[in-house]
């Protein structure tokens, strides 16, 4: 029998977590742009005491780290812009070719007895639904990046408190050296995850540009950066990111090109993150197949779209941060994939 006092305990535990979720979610709005802005500054924390230990001062540290921020996001937002406006102004071009696909395929399935009405698959599949959503894209850009910059500002007020925050910590802990120590792991755990992800991610985009400028598909660049978003998406995200240069590929090519392609993004993807993540990352960082997938709909549910995105880092968050204590390392191990750590 479980004493009454843990059950009580439980049901507590329960509580608080569903009334936290709740408020997560009723805030969702301000709770991405603050999850956004420590997830970068994280992974710029350790450009700027590099840049300090080589006896850059502080202020120009910053000055250049915000700097970079900036170039980066504008270049993005023109590449973005700039070619989700050309992509819309071809839509029915891209349309009349879809279509013209689909007809030479239905053909071909009516050429083996199959008795297949190409307007009821035309109407079923609503093309003219999908591009009109993607011609709305291009207007969302603009939203986007407002909330972007919500985030820089965020991120250059972290950055500003990181050297402060240090001497917090060593104040709160100063007779808990168990508690500092934890906490240190836990923080240079987190740093290291959102890192090596960041530079895989980049490397991602990178490959896949040059892979589609070889291919000659439109908006290499474009299909890069997404590349380089998605990637944060595991399982999923990497398949979403090759669909637009394939859909483009199979409209200006053959078959035979857009299966090449769609092999090369298979090499790509599988060499980033089933060969080098796991190799920087070490074995001990590793999630259960499982847990990722169900942290997807979980924080794609709490956060929406973009919670997607964050889904493994917030739960390699918990994970980290459970397996930096003897009291909660249990749970750690259940988040674990214990395949990748024996």
């Amino acid at each position: 029998m479980i004493e009454s006092h843990r059950i009580q305990y439980y049901f507590f535990y329960f509580s608080a977590f569903v009334i936290i979720i709740g408020g997560l979610k009723m805030a969702s709005q301000a709770i991405v742009i603050l999850f956004l802005s420590i997830f970068i500054a994280s992974v710029l924390s350790p450009v700027l005491s590099r840049l300090q230990k080589y006896k850059v001062p502080k202020y120009l540290a910053y000055f250049l780290i915000l700097a970079m921020i900036i170039i980066t996001l504008l270049f993005v937002f023109y590449i973005i812009n700039t070619s989700l406006k050309d992509f819309g102004s071809n839509l029915s071009f891209y349309e009349a070719k879809l279509k013209t696909i689909i007809m030479d395929i239905l053909s071909w399935l009516n050429g083996f007895g199959l008795e297949i009405e190409p307007k009821s698959i035309l109407e079923g599949l609503n093309i003219g639904a999908l591009f009109n959503f993607t011609a709305g894209a291009a207007g969302n850009i603009g939203i986007f990046f407002s909330k972007m910059m919500l985030v820089f500002i965020g991120v250059a007020f972290i950055l500003v408190e990181s050297t402060n925050f240090e001497k917090k910590l060593d104040i709160i802990f100063k007779r808990d050296k168990d508690a500092q120590r934890n906490f240190r792991l836990f923080s240079h755990n987190i740093q290291k995850y959102f890192s090596i992800k960041t530079l895989t991610s980049m490397l991602t985009g990178i490959i896949i540009t040059i892979t589609l400028i070889f291919f000659d598909i439109d908006y290499p660049i474009l299909w890069g950066f997404l590349g380089f978003l998605l990637n944060f998406i595991p399982v999923i995200g990497s398949l979403i990111a090759s669909f637009p240069a394939l859909f483009l590929a199979l409209i200006h090519y053959d078959f035979a090109t857009t299966a090449w392609l769609a092999l090369v993004y298979l090499i790509i993807n599988n060499l980033i993150s089933n060969v080098l993540e796991p190799k920087f990352m070490g074995h001990g960082l590793g999630l259960s197949p499982a847990i990722i997938f169900f942290s997807l709909i979980f924080w794609g549910w709490v956060l929406g779209p973009v919670g997607m995105f964050l889904a493994v880092p917030l739960t390699m968050t918990l994970k980290i941060a459970f397996d930096s204590s003897e009291k909660t390392r249990w749970i750690g191990i259940l988040f674990s994939n214990l395949k990748r750590e024996e």
